[in-house]
């Protein structure tokens, strides 16, 4: 059993002056676990970050882009792919910066009110840098999926071959298949971000919870 939970017993059973020790001391103990959250959570942010730009330098280069859609609308793509980026870059550069700062508030304050706000912020920051993420693959894959749509000579030319009812029920069947296939894209990112993010967001919610006992 943790340490926290053995003070929390200890804290109920005993008198009301060991009662005002073990709250201050209840307190720090969730401040340092809290600290240690935000900092893990800082951590993986950075790693994730690293881990997508490597793979990005690796495998999607404009060898890959020009296999996998043609030369035809590989301009296009490029374009794409370089605006995807910097705004990628931009927003998740703020996103850090913005744990970094939470990481710098908790570890500095020395309030009970105060740690309870920025565990709010912490976990409003972590919804949003999800949210973001999620929002901007399917915004990208539907640019892409547009673009080959308006501008791919070859996939024109398939629709053309198909005339009618028929053509119109394809394209419908095609467009069925991409959002099928985005869906299952968006589902695994947020089991994902729930898995690692998740647990530390579980453990700051305990940590908030314990902390509106003691402010009681």
């Amino acid at each position: 059993m943790e340490e926290l939970d053995l003070l929390k017993k200890a804290w109920k059973k005993d008198t009301h002056s060991f009662t005002q020790v073990t709250e201050t001391e209840i307190y720090t103990m969730i401040h340092k676990r809290s600290s240690s959250i935000v900092k893990w959570i800082l951590i993986i942010s950075i790693l994730e970050f690293v881990f997508w730009n490597i793979i990005s330098l690796l495998y999607l280069g404009d060898g890959y882009l020009k296999k996998k859609y043609g030369n035809e609308i590989f301009d296009y793509i490029k374009e794409i792919n370089t605006v995807y980026n910097i705004i990628s870059y931009v927003v998740v550069a703020v996103f850090i910066y913005l744990f970094y700062r939470n990481y710098r508030r908790i570890s500095a304050t020395t309030s009970t009110k105060q740690l309870m706000g920025d565990i709010l912020k912490t976990r409003k920051t972590v919804q949003y840098y999800v949210w973001f993420n999620i929002v901007f693959f399917v915004v990208g894959t539907l640019v892409v999926f547009y673009v080959q749509m308006n501008y791919d000579s070859k996939y024109a030319a398939y629709l053309n071959q198909i005339h009618g009812d028929n053509g119109t029920t394809v394209l419908c069947k095609t467009i069925g298949f991409v959002l099928l296939i985005m869906g299952v894209m968006v589902g695994l990112i947020w089991l994902f971000y729930r898995l690692i993010y998740g647990i530390l967001l579980r453990k700051l919610n305990k940590n908030y919870k314990e902390l509106q006992k003691i402010d009681l």
